[in-house]
């Protein structure tokens, strides 16, 4: 009985199975080719821009860059003649002169700190004596335009001294332990603090104003004595904060609440002043309508020992300074008061005002 048994598969479904395989094997091939022919066309990050650009001759990429400053794209007009320095062999002389060509097209689109680096690039490649009083200038607006006055300053220094063993600024101020704090660093420091004082005033003032605010409060740290105040003030405190951290003060929970509420704080108030910055936008016209309309605030009171003096009115360029104020103040009240009430909304905040009512008394006897 056994010999009748046949176990075997049928021929014909041996054939199907071999037959599907293929088919399968065959559309597994396609896909990959397809796939393979898409990202060859398009998958490739850089295809959009590079491969475009590099099919151009020299003279068409230097045209295209050409064009796109004409029309303000100022970033990609740099790119293409970033492309233009990769592809062509220039001298350094060519090159120098293409690089300060990259930083003004950088500095034309408020790029100033990429804009230092090209001209610094150009000078480094090589020193044109065509271009030094164009960079001179370049570059002294870029660091004025940043608000950055003591690197413009040692900037100017060095490029004016005749002494070009050592760089201005290098000079060591102090030391911490293999740590050496000079000249330069020591400026930096007292610039970011006044960075730091001016932050909450400057959402209502333009950068021009910012600026000249700076200058004057920079102003009294040409006094040598005032500069060596401000570091024996920052010495202090710099060693006693590295001996915290060794002692592992962020650790304890009384220091780490009071950490946390330093930056809940820090960060309302950086919060607001954004908002601030971004809502409120006070023009010549608004001044000139809130001078008009509070003309009676402006009046310069009469001279009682004079009974012959009488009240003067104010010119609008006399008390410019306290309208902006005024109108800053008011404006800045209506975008805290609308924000607030927009993230109670947004947070569910429910203030239960009976809980503060005073025993015996209804809420409307507060």
């Amino acid at each position: 009985m056994s010999d009748d048994l046949d176990f075997s598969l049928p021929e014909k479904k041996r054939k199907k199975s071999f037959v599907s395989i293929i088919v399968i094997i065959l559309l597994l091939i396609l896909i990959a080719l397809g796939t393979a022919n898409i990202l060859t066309k398009f998958g490739s990050p850089g295809f959009s821009v590079e491969n475009k650009v590099s099919s151009l001759s020299l003279e068409q990429t230097k045209q295209l860059a050409t064009k796109l400053a004409s029309r303000n794209l100022y970033i990609r007009a740099a790119k293409v003649w970033q492309d233009y320095i990769s592809a062509s062999k220039l001298s350094d002389a060519e090159q120098a002169k293409t690089l300060f060509q990259i930083g003004t097209l950088l500095e034309k689109a408020g790029s100033f700190a990429e804009a230092i680096e090209y001209y610094y690039r150009s000078e480094i490649t090589n020193k044109l004596a065509e271009l030094e009083p164009q960079i001179n200038t370049h570059l002294k607006d870029c660091f004025e335009k940043l608000g950055k006055f003591s690197a413009l300053r040692y900037e100017l220094m060095d490029r004016t001294s005749f002494e070009k063993s050592s760089s201005a600024g290098s000079k060591i101020v102090a030391e911490i332990g293999a740590e050496k704090i000079s000249e330069a660093d020591l400026d930096a420091l007292i610039e970011t603090a006044i960075d730091n004082q001016l932050a909450p005033m400057a959402a209502f003032m333009t950068d021009e104003q910012l600026n000249e605010q700076k200058k004057k409060m920079l102003e009294r740290y040409k006094d040598p004595a005032a500069k060596g105040q401000f570091l024996q003030s920052w010495l202090m405190q710099e060693i006693m904060y590295r001996q915290a951290l060794e002692d592992d003060l962020t650790e304890e929970p009384k220091v780490k609440s009071f950490i946390d509420e330093l930056t809940r704080s820090a960060l309302s108030q950086q919060l607001m002043n954004r908002q601030l910055a971004g809502k409120i936008n006070i023009t010549e016209t608004d001044l000139q309508t809130y001078y008009q309309a509070n003309m009676e605030k402006f009046i310069e009171p009469a001279d009682k020992k004079d009974p012959n003096s009488v009240e003067r009115q104010k010119s609008f360029e006399e008390v410019r300074d306290q309208v902006t104020s005024e109108l800053v103040s008011r404006k800045s009240q209506d975008v805290q008061q609308s924000l607030i009430k927009q993230l109670m909304d947004k947070y569910n905040v429910i203030v239960h005002t009976s809980v503060f009512t005073p025993a015996g008394k209804t809420e409307n006897e507060k």
